[in-house]
């Protein structure tokens, strides 16, 4: 479905006001409603439906309504208020989210591993929280109907879902461009010293193209690439932390930190409490959401030296070149005692071209990462 044709039928049906976190399937309308400057970019999918409930309250007169966007992974980080806010107050949003993990003609997922259960379930989630939902039509004249519909449910106080295919919505690029960049490292020079320096040390990458990047450098037992769980990468390290005597650096991106900033808080304390010098935590930060078309993050407006101190961090430095990198991590590898370290540094747009994903499956990489810690665990 041409995207521009879909923007004014969402503009005739009162939905002009967009909340979302990324989605590589909804890229196509997430980059309208920006080129629209109708976009509010969340951090987390449950902030998402807070932002959106809210326009919708305030447009009440109007009989408008805030339309929330996310992936069908986020749909969990969403639960939370859908069932508890626009259920109990009768808060009405328009939803669409993303059918990543679609099972094929044989009934296998189609997607990343990732995303096997919540594309089995998607449907099944929206029902049990009492949510109608219909799947998005690639036909115009029958999408319209749709949204006749999807406006009636939210006239009475409801939410109302779409469930969107991948290739439903046709491409449709970015209008606005970042300025121009001063010189900057790009990631997989940045992880190819982290790999090299940290050989011995558990070596942990954010979900996306973090881990896709360091496992084409080098396919290690020391490593594991997150898939999903974004923004959790720094609190699984943690608990490595807890229970072995390791160096654990833990690999984050701005996107994926801004959606879980409370983990800077625990990170912090326990790091301290256990004063190791053995937790490192790595912000390569791209002012992106790279793996899901490139859209901004929040992360221009944030100070993140003066937040991961004010949360506890005993170590924070922020490092403009490969070499400031390498003296960075040679001061923590080289700790005996200490709390939490951090090391920040901005990092170029973008990625390798053409970029694999990696062919060993992450229960593999989970088992070998067990056995590597077992080698000196306490």
């Amino acid at each position: 479905m041409n995207m521009l044709e879909f923007g004014k039928l969402l503009d005739e049906f009162g939905f002009r006001d967009f909340v979302g976190v990324p989605c590589s399937y909804l890229s196509p309308l997430i980059n309208y409603a920006i080129n629209q400057k109708s976009f509010v970019m969340a951090n987390n999918e449950g902030e998402a439906v807070a932002i959106a409930s809210g326009i919708s309250m305030a447009k009440s007169k109007d009989r408008n309504f805030g339309v929330v966007l996310m992936q069908n992974s986020g749909l969990s980080n969403a639960l939370s208020p859908l069932t508890s806010l626009n259920y109990t107050f009768g808060i009405p949003i328009l939803g669409f989210v993303s059918l990543r993990g679609e099972r094929d003609e044989s009934g296998k997922n189609s997607d990343e591993p990732q995303h096997e259960l919540l594309g089995e379930i998607t449907d099944r989630l929206l029902a049990l929280c009492q949510i109608e939902y219909d799947f998005l039509n690639e036909d115009i004249c029958i999408a319209r109907k749709q949204l006749q519909y999807a406006r009636k449910i939210l006239e009475q106080d409801k939410p109302y879902f779409f469930i969107v295919k991948k290739g439903v919505l046709q491409k449709l690029d970015l209008e606005s461009s970042y300025p121009s960049q001063k010189v900057m490292p790009t990631r997989i020079d940045a992880l190819k010293k982290i790999s090299e320096l940290c050989q011995d040390a558990v070596l942990l990458t954010t979900t996306g193209k973090s881990g896709r990047e360091l496992y084409e450098i080098g396919d290690k037992s020391n490593q594991l690439y997150m898939v999903g769980s974004m923004g959790c990468v720094s609190t699984l390290g943690l608990g490595m932390m807890l229970k072995s005597d390791k160096k654990i650096v833990c690999i984050d991106g701005d996107g994926a930190l801004l959606m879980r900033l409370g983990s800077l808080a625990v990170n912090a304390y326990y790091a301290k409490e256990r004063n190791m010098g053995n937790f490192c935590h790595i912000l390569l930060d791209n002012e992106s959401h790279d793996s899901t078309g490139g859209q901004f993050s929040l992360s221009p407006n944030v100070d993140f030296r003066l937040m991961v101190r004010a949360n506890g961090y005993e170590f924070v430095e922020w490092v403009e070149n490969l070499d400031e990198l390498e003296e960075a991590l040679k001061n923590f590898l080289n700790l005996d005692s200490g709390g939490a370290f951090f090391i920040g540094m901005k990092i170029k747009k973008g990625s390798k071209d053409p970029l694999g994903r990696p062919k060993i499956k992450p229960k593999q990489v989970a088992h070998r990462l067990q056995d590597f810690l077992a080698n000196r665990a306490n």
